[in-house]
């Protein structure tokens, strides 16, 4: 249960540098089968590793560290807008009253409701940023695992597409084995978010797979493209 509560407080991170990682790699393959098997033969398996391995590392570093300074950002702007709402009380109580209406409260209760968080600055500020504006909070712990989660996703189900080039499949079979190891990956990730969030194991799954084929066939196609402007 540890476990699973775990994947839940980083799911966002785990899923956005899983499906980042997995279509960056096979973007290359991708790349590569669509300039032709004349181009791929030339270019051959190590430079594909070479420039599979140096975007896998490099984007993973780049996406970890993006989520370090956005939710740095994102932390700066909720304590500045925090001081701000802090400056009119009444102003946020009759907002998070007239909000609570529209939800479906009634205006008493609404009231009711928004005067009792006002009691504390801290609540009454924190429902008007979530609940009135949206914003997401990332809280006072510390920022750095979201960032190590990101990078360790992105690391993890981002090598699984050039599995077969590692293990030395034969060139003849490595696009088609590169094609089946992404989708393997782009499903286990999937499957992770249908266990941890609990919905639709077809929702999870079908959509991961769409989404994560999507970007490969523009790869695919960018490199069909590229090879027709050559030729």
């Amino acid at each position: 249960m540890r476990a699973i509560s775990e994947y839940r407080r980083y799911l966002k991170q785990i899923v956005y540098g899983g499906n980042d990682g997995i279509v960056t790699t096979f973007a290359i393959v991708a790349g590569f089968a669509g300039a032709g098997a004349e181009g791929a033969e030339r270019i051959g398996t190590l430079a594909v590793l070479v420039f599979g391995l140096a975007n896998l590392f490099a984007d993973a570093a780049s996406m970890g560290l993006g989520e370090f300074l956005s939710a740095r950002a994102a932390r700066d702007l909720i304590r500045r807008r925090r001081r701000a709402l802090c400056e009119a009380p009444s102003e946020q109580v009759s907002r998070l009253a007239r909000h609570l209406r529209a939800k479906g409260l009634s205006t008493l209760d609404a009231t009711t409701m928004a005067a009792l968080a006002a009691k504390s600055p801290d609540l009454l500020s924190g429902m008007i940023l979530t609940q009135v504006e949206g914003r997401e909070d990332p809280g006072e712990g510390p920022l750095w695992p979201r960032a190590l989660v990101t990078f360790a996703a992105f690391v993890a189900f981002g090598a699984i597409p050039l599995l077969p080039y590692l293990l030395g499949a034969r060139p003849a079979v490595q696009t088609l084995a590169a094609t089946g190891a992404t989708a393997f990956a782009l499903t286990l990730l999937g499957l992770l978010r249908h266990r941890v969030t609990r919905a639709g194991l077809r929702r999870s799954v079908g959509e991961t797979l769409l989404i994560g084929g999507l970007c490969a066939s523009v790869a695919y196609l960018v490199g069909r493209a590229v090879t027709g402007l050559g030729t």
